[in-house]
């Protein structure tokens, strides 16, 4: 007789689903292993989605940067506004590589968080603290230039507070 292992795989896909919603709320009685799973979740749906963000963007730069047999022949005014187009898409490329290695950098931070900390309910305020130091450093030394990176590690810092340790009620 043969088991099935798909239905063990569609139920932790779709708890992972569950526990990576923007919008989750877990019980004050939650164990700290369903905590971490949900920022682990979080972060896999983020990368994911930060993956799918750079390839549109790339493609959008790739499709903005070949010109076309008609762009040859533009005027000034018209290769200007395709220069600004350009420069736009790569702008947008290179703030959506930012946020892509934001998660993967934060993903690294956890599970060395994971690896390194003795206590199991310290590992998240490991992480968070970690994290805010990481973000104040990029702040006091003015790097504009990674704001997209510096925003979405401040947006992991949010979920971790929102998921790490029990709420006390708003």
């Amino acid at each position: 007789m043969m088991t099935d292992d798909t239905s063990d795989l569609s139920e932790e896909a779709g708890s992972d689903e569950l526990l990576s919603d923007d919008n989750l709320r877990l019980p004050d009685s939650a164990n700290i292993l369903v905590r971490l799973h949900a920022v682990r979740a979080w972060l896999a749906r983020r990368r994911e989605e930060a993956i799918i963000e750079v390839g549109e963007a790339a493609l959008e730069f790739q499709q903005t940067a070949i010109p076309g047999p008609q762009e040859t022949r533009l005027s000034r005014r018209e290769r200007l506004g395709h220069e600004a187009r350009l420069r736009n898409t790569q702008r947008v490329l290179a703030s959506a590589q930012q946020r892509l290695q934001a998660y993967e950098d934060a993903q690294a931070l956890l599970e060395d968080c994971i690896a390194h900390t003795t206590s199991g309910e310290r590992v998240l305020v490991e992480y968070y603290l970690t994290l805010e130091e990481l973000v104040q450093n990029g702040i006091q030394t003015g790097e504009e230039v990674r704001a997209p990176w510096l925003r979405s590690l401040a947006d992991v810092q949010h979920r971790v507070e929102r998921v790490g340790a029990p709420h006390e009620e708003e």
